[in-house]
């Protein structure tokens, strides 16, 4: 959800985002006041920004691209040379019809009126057609800027997404791209050429009349560039704490609707309500001084460049007057300036957004830059499953330095072997998981599939060969086919209906007025708990894994549906490895071996029937689950 209409401009770098550490801090934050970069290091960033773009207009492995640059340059100077000399049929078609001198290549006075409208319509056509040319250039680049920004997304760890907030990575991203689009739509085929034009109407007026035509443009064009480029240097600062204020109401306004059923229990509504005001109010009052300063910059430009025309227009006049120059001419000059006050009032738009955007786009690229905590190691190789035995040798872990959740974990889960993990909230049990699955790296010791180091092999492989039924099943905001198919890229609709058989959701499914086309609604919330943990399941059993996690699959389920969630989890660990993390004891009972986590290590071992035998910590919480559950 936007914060705001989208108003302002702009808002992924190197095809291949370069890590450093330096830029690792997170990128929706802006700096401090106190620590605002310098002007000079704002210009080393922008060149870096543009270093970065660059690979995408220029790239090395599509020649036809790079012919598309080329030809959309020439035809663009061709159109410029054009605007350069329609003027001259102008004041050849007014000197004739006042009689003075001869006229221009004897076309009278109509034949230059025409030629001078046909000049226009080329300088038009050639624009036109300058932009077809160019297009598809621009939109490869944001296709491919775009992939690259997904794709490093899903490649951070989950230590990096659990720290973020969706809202504003999603705006950081959208300002980006966007800033990028206008770059490549107004800088290479906007800001040059629009000095070249500048530059050749001077000396245009300089060669037919005076050097001093010359002076005055000259100064009216340098004042006006430095004007604009102080004036914009400042409001680049505005814009920083725009960018600010928009990225914390969009966090605020995309949380709370994430988070819509929590607000409605609570009847938080005018509270959520009064949040996101205050955040817009923040972002009102820095869109109010970027208002104020462009108004003032609007107003020093048109000065500036008023009193330039004005001074030229004085010297033409008196030159009409003492006889030096034609009508014509004077006309003449006047068709110069306006043409001239129209790129630089363009050429002030420009940079103003130019210098926005790359704001916008070095928020992304900064974001682009942060590398992924988890990454394949040169070398990785492709993870070979035999048996499935899997092994954790002195696994220790946490999440932050000082405090360490597994403490020197070891244990090993034999191939086809199910063993099942408990303990209290916080002892580690669903870390474990994540270690599996390679969300993160151990600190220290080694956990091996069939004596690989997952370290050593790759993630795609790694995640390829573990199936996950997570405590709460989410589902994506299609059909229920699509998310039973999710499991396996090309799986036909037999092996679709199979997974759903094992999973005891295909006859309720055919129920259904839609069938399998039934859409699940946002996060799957249109089915209930046991429906989704089902449709989940049937997921799962359509990858096919050699290992199967079960993360607590049936704690948030209650007792009916989890005794019949039971006997789908049962038929999906068949032939598997199979490690059962658990909170309600009854679903365990029959794994080959229990575990029992306490603050992070191993206190007991066994089958169910021995650790009841032992009247050790597994047999206290059996009996309390127990009692808690017939307290008569």
């Amino acid at each position: 959800m936007s914060s705001r209409p989208s108003s302002s401009s702009g808002p992924s770098s190197n095809p291949s985002p370069s890590p450093s550490s330096s830029q690792s801090s997170s990128a929706s934050q802006s700096p401090s006041p106190d620590a605002l970069p310098s002007a000079a290091d704002e210009r080393r960033s922008g060149l870096r920004t543009l270093r970065r773009v660059w690979p995408y207009v220029w790239p090395e492995d599509a020649p036809t691209v790079r012919l598309r640059v080329v030809l959309a340059l020439v035809i663009l100077m061709g159109a410029k040379g054009i605007a350069v000399v329609t003027p001259l049929f102008y004041k050849g078609a007014v000197d004739a019809l006042a009689a003075e001198g001869v006229p221009m290549l004897a076309l009278g006075a109509v034949g230059l009126t025409v030629a001078y409208g046909m000049a226009r319509v080329m300088n038009s056509g050639f624009q036109q057609l300058r932009d077809v040319v160019f297009a598809p250039v621009t939109q490869r680049a944001l296709r491919q800027l775009a992939l690259t920004t997904f794709r490093h997304i899903h490649a951070m760890s989950m230590r990096y997404h659990i720290t973020r907030k969706t809202g504003g990575l999603s705006r950081i991203i959208e300002r980006g791209v966007k800033g990028v689009e206008f770059l490549l739509r107004f800088l290479i085929l906007s800001i040059g050429p629009l000095l070249l034009e500048l530059i050749l109407v001077a000396v245009v007026l300089a060669w037919l009349f005076d050097l001093w035509y010359l002076v005055a443009v000259a100064v009216t064009i340098a004042l006006y560039i430095w004007f604009t480029f102080a004036v914009t240097e400042w409001r680049v600062k505005l814009r920083r704490d725009m960018n600010t204020q928009d990225t914390d109401a969009n966090q605020k306004a995309i949380d709370s609707l994430l988070n819509y059923e929590t607000v409605k229990y609570f009847g938080a509504e005018d509270r959520e309500a009064a949040r996101y005001d205050l955040a817009m109010k923040g972002y009102a009052a820095a869109a109010l001084k970027t208002s104020y300063s462009l108004a003032a910059l609007n107003f020093g430009q048109v000065v500036i460049i008023t009193t330039g025309l004005i001074a030229v227009m004085v010297m033409a006049a008196t030159g009409v007057e003492r006889g030096e120059m034609t009508v014509g001419d004077f006309v003449m000059v006047n068709a110069y300036m306006i043409q001239i006050t129209g790129p630089l009032g363009f050429l002030g738009t420009v940079y103003r957004e130019i210098r926005q955007s790359l704001v916008d786009m070095g928020e992304m690229f900064e974001l682009l830059s942060q590398p992924p905590d988890v990454e394949d190691r040169p070398g990785a190789v492709p993870l070979e499953v035999g048996g499935g035995e899997i092994r954790l040798q002195d696994v220790r872990f946490g999440y932050e330095t000082d405090r360490e959740i597994l403490k020197g974990v070891s244990l090993v889960v034999g191939a086809g072997q199910t063993v099942a993990i408990v303990g209290s909230t916080g002892s580690g049990k669903s870390t474990i998981g994540r270690l599996l699955f390679r969300f993160y790296d151990v600190t220290g010791g080694r956990l091996t599939i069939d004596g690989q180091d997952l370290r050593d092999v790759t993630q795609e492989s790694l995640h390829a060969a573990i199936g996950v039924v997570p405590q709460d099943t989410v589902l994506f905001n299609d059909t229920i086919r699509y998310n039973i198919a999710y499991g396996r890229a090309g799986a036909t609709e037999a092996e679709i209906f199979d997974a759903a058989r094992d999973a005891q959701i295909h006859d309720f499914i055919m129920k259904l007025p839609d069938g399998y086309e039934t859409q699940v609604g946002e996060r799957g919330l249109k089915l209930s708990g046991g429906e989704k943990q089902r449709v989940g399941i049937a997921r799962t059993l359509l990858k096919d894994p050699p290992i199967l996690l079960l993360d607590e699959a049936t704690s948030a389920l209650d007792t009916d549906t989890e005794g019949e969630i039971k006997g789908a989890l049962a038929r999906a660990g068949q032939g598997r490895t199979v490690i059962t993390i658990a909170h309600r004891l009854s679903t365990i009972a029959e794994a080959d071996q229990i575990v029992v986590l306490e603050q992070g290590e191993i206190c007991e071992t066994g089958t169910h029937e021995d650790l009841l035998a032992r009247g050790g910590r597994y047999a206290h919480l059996w009996q309390r689950q127990q009692a808690d559950q017939d307290p008569g």
